[in-house]
């Protein structure tokens, strides 16, 4: 269909430059016929862009010149140079418009491209704020930021027992529901990890409720886990548990990979250090997990009634490291998040909105 049309859209241009220059060469009408090729100009610039625009600028100026010297020979007259002039320039000024309206529309579309692909990782509100600044995100750079590692616990154990169509379809509900509660609270998905992901607050533009953000927004993750379970349960499906770990501290932003892909991403210890809380969930048996310096943060921006949610679970050393680290947590199953305490999270919620 498209060749059908482009086709016929030639056909129509040529047939157009034809009738014009017939009746610019024979007619003796005393205006500039040549002024018409604009039409033809806008028309091959509809079919084919910026290539068509141009051959149709330069065969419509051709032409405009050919019919002036079968009509008025090598001898110019004052009158009909004046309309060779005056289409000529029509034909320029036509051709440079159409050229700066297809430029305009390439880099909208190309805004729209970007825009599509930052959607996946970046809230809309963050997106609108990217496009503002002029620094790219390939500058690499150090900055503060809370670090959340979010993973289904449990996973292998669930998808050996079940088909790969219905281990996609659980995992689709899962990172859904997981991305919708990142952006909600002004979050950045830095990459999904299989059956869970990667979120940074903070980059790649900071903000002075990063902490608060990160905290509302892992509780919120279980509290919507609940729900999502009560579905399930309904449907006879088992429940999902999963496990959240954040930290707190610098960070390295920027660009990572080879010259044929490359990813924004967040690296450093503050990064293996969520990690590694995150996975010790599964040994404190906790939903949340975050640590003191977390915590600290928390309190610094005034979060003072999220903070006081997380319940004191004493020095641990996690994998890798050799110095302990105060870890503090959440457990649903164990009754740590209540009723009331449910209540008093969604007034933080309401407030950070």
């Amino acid at each position: 269909m498209d060749w059908d049309r482009s086709y016929l859209g030639m056909i129509t241009c040529i047939g157009l430059a034809i009738g014009i220059f017939v009746i610019d060469t024979l007619s003796p009408l005393e205006f500039a016929v040549a002024v018409l090729y604009v039409v033809v100009v806008v028309g091959a610039a509809t079919y084919f862009e910026r290539r068509g625009a141009l051959i149709a600028a330069l065969s419509s100026s051709l032409l405009t010149v050919a019919s002036f010297m079968i009509a008025h020979g090598i001898e110019p007259e004052g009158a009909a140079l004046l309309r060779v002039v005056v289409s000529l320039s029509a034909i320029g000024i036509t051709t440079l418009l159409v050229l700066l309206n297809l430029s305009a529309n390439e880099s909208l579309r190309a805004s729209e491209r970007m825009r599509a692909n930052l959607s996946r990782f970046f809230s809309p509100q963050t997106i609108d704020e990217i496009v503002e600044i002029d620094v790219p995100l390939s500058v690499a750079r150090h900055q503060p930021a809370a670090i959340m590692f979010v993973d289904m616990v449990g996973f292998t154990a669930y998808s050996s027992q079940r088909t790969p169509e219905a281990v996609i379809t659980m995992l689709r509900e899962l990172l859904a529901l997981l991305g919708n509660a990142v952006f909600v609270h002004h979050g950045t998905i830095d990459k999904f990890l299989g059956d869970g992901l990667l979120a940074v607050f903070g980059s790649p533009l900071p903000s002075p409720r990063d902490q608060t953000n990160a905290a509302n927004c892992a509780l919120e993750i279980i509290r919507s886990v609940g729900h999502w379970n009560s579905q399930r349960h309904r449907l006879g499906e088992l429940p999902i548990q999963v496990a959240v770990g954040i930290h707190s501290g610098d960070v390295v932003l920027g660009d990572v990979g080879s010259d044929t892909r490359l990813e924004f991403t967040v690296i450093g210890d503050t990064v293996n250090i969520a990690s590694r809380v995150e996975a010790y969930c599964r040994v404190l048996d906790a939903d949340v997990l975050i640590t003191d310096a977390f915590l600290r943060a928390l309190q610094t921006e005034g979060c003072f009634e999220a903070a006081e949610i997380f319940n004191d679970q004493g020095w641990h050393v996690l994998r890798g490291h050799t110095e302990p680290i105060h870890l503090y947590g959440v457990r649903r199953g164990g009754g740590e998040l209540t009723d009331t305490s449910t209540e008093r999270l969604q007034d933080e919620i309401v407030t950070a909105r």
